[in-house]
Order: C-alpha cells, then structure tokens, then sequence
C-alpha cells in the first residue's frame, strides 16, 4: 500500500528536489513523481533533443534561454512546478533561482501516461502565464502538432500534420515538422 500524500512547502521541495533521484513536480503543496523519465521512448527522446538543437543558436543569439526536461517551471502566483520537456525564457534571469517564471516557448511531447495532462491541466496552467506566447503539443507516433499560439487576449489553435512550420514570434523564426521530426520513424 503506497502512502498517503503529504503536504510539503515550496522550500522544502526545492531543497529536496535537489537531492531527490527522480524528477518530482509539485503542485499546490504535493509533490508527483514524474512517472516514465528514465524510460522515455527514443522518438521522446530524439523530438525534445531535435527541437532544442534546432531552437538552441537562435536562442542564444536572442539573449534566450532554452531548456530540455531538466528545467523547473515555476507558476508565479502559485505554489505549483512542472518540467515541460521544451522551456525558452526570454525575459529577466535571476541565475540564483533553480527554475524559471516567464516562458514565451512552452512545448510537451504527448507520451500515453502523460498526454491527457499535458491537454488539459497544463494547457490551462501554461496558458494563464502572461508571458507565454507558444504552447506545443508534439505527438510522437505521428508527425502532428498542435500548435497554441496567444492572439491578442485568446488562444488560437493551428493542428500542423505531416509538413509545415510553426511560427515562433519571440525567437523571429519559424519551426518546422521536418526540423522536428528528423531521424523519427513516424
């Protein structure tokens, strides 16, 4: 019988999150563990490292900071952290703190453990971030993205299937599916 949740404090997850030997987000006092992190499947694996090789020189040249997996969202106004599996922040940079705030690139590979989560409970979350411009959702098992893009004070959905690009206005550039996509048997 697995224990009960029990709350915990933002400092106390953040100090333990550093010790801790697997991935843990934290939402409103209670800590999940990201189930499937040491597993993620090779088309996981290659599209988050494909996006972030594609994405990483103009990022840098943009004075951005892009993250794969390994950097801790953080919900301002709330006690609430994710790992997205792409994260780029274009705004200020306290080097101090162990997560970011201010994303304008927020991307999810969909896996089946974690795709109705990434449509629903995150889309909601992420897309209440003011600074956020672009929220993708990337299947692996097909070449197919949905792309959430802010338009004005609404949310505008643009599905890309097969081929196409995705534009990225706090980068000035454009991502396609075959960037995405390359070296993926889908």
């Amino acid at each position: 019988m697995e224990p009960a949740f029990q709350r915990m404090s933002v400092e106390e997850y953040l100090r333990t999150e550093e010790l801790s030997p697997d991935k843990r987000e934290y939402v409103d006092g209670f800590v999940y563990p990201l189930h499937g992190q040491a597993g993620a499947s090779k088309p996981h694996v290659r599209i988050t490292g494909n996006i972030t090789a594609t994405l990483n020189a103009a990022a840098r040249q943009s004075g951005c900071r892009l993250y794969s997996s390994d950097m801790k969202l953080r919900l301002q106004g709330s006690r609430t952290f994710f790992y997205p599996d792409i994260l780029l922040a274009c705004g200020p940079d306290n080097p101090e703190d162990a997560f970011e705030t201010e994303p304008c690139l927020l991307a999810e590979v969909l896996s089946p453990s974690t795709a109705a989560h990434d449509r629903t409970g995150k889309f909601s979350l992420y897309t209440a971030l003011p600074s956020l411009q672009t929220y993708l959702l990337v299947e692996q098992a097909e070449r197919r993205v949905y792309a959430y893009a802010r338009q004005g004070g609404e949310w505008v959905l643009t599905e890309f299937r097969g081929e196409g690009e995705i534009d990225l206005p706090c980068l000035g550039r454009a991502l396609s599916l075959q960037e995405i996509y390359v070296g993926v048997l889908v």
